[in-house]
């Protein structure tokens, strides 16, 4: 597969996640820059904050639901939580930090914390229609 027509959209995405006193905050980094690339990571106390302002970011993301066709269940979930011009949706930290993007529709199903993932762009229903639509 070629390298993705990603739509030049104007957005900013944010990632959180706790630290917990039990994980290790490297450990915690490599988990989100395994699912989100081109971002500044920023950890402090307990928590971690990741920005980028380039849909690249998401392109591992993106990756993964085309390829274990999960569009439809992204696509629930980015509407649902869409207000004004923002979205957002959870994935699962441990799996992140083994390589895997594993939505979450509720933050206790990742037992140290999801990753909360947040999308705002005035064209917020542009980048979900390029995340979620099957055409490549």
């Amino acid at each position: 597969m070629g390298k993705l027509n990603i739509p030049n959209i104007s957005c900013k995405i944010n990632a959180y996640c706790q630290v917990n006193p039990s994980e290790d905050p490297q450990k915690v980094e490599r988990a989100v820059s395994n699912i989100l690339s081109n971002i500044d990571i920023h950890v402090k106390d307990d928590s971690l904050k990741a920005t980028s302002t380039t849909l690249e970011s998401l392109l591992h993301i993106h990756e993964k639901i085309h390829s274990r066709n999960t569009q439809k269940v992204y696509g629930r979930n980015l509407r649902r939580n869409l207000v004004d011009d923002s979205t957002w949706f959870y994935l699962n930290k441990q799996a992140a930090f083994v390589d895997v993007v594993t939505l979450c529709e509720n933050a206790d199903e990742s037992p140290l914390g999801p990753i909360k993932i947040i999308l705002q762009s005035k064209h917020i229903e542009n980048i979900i229609e390029w995340l979620v639509s099957n055409s490549q």
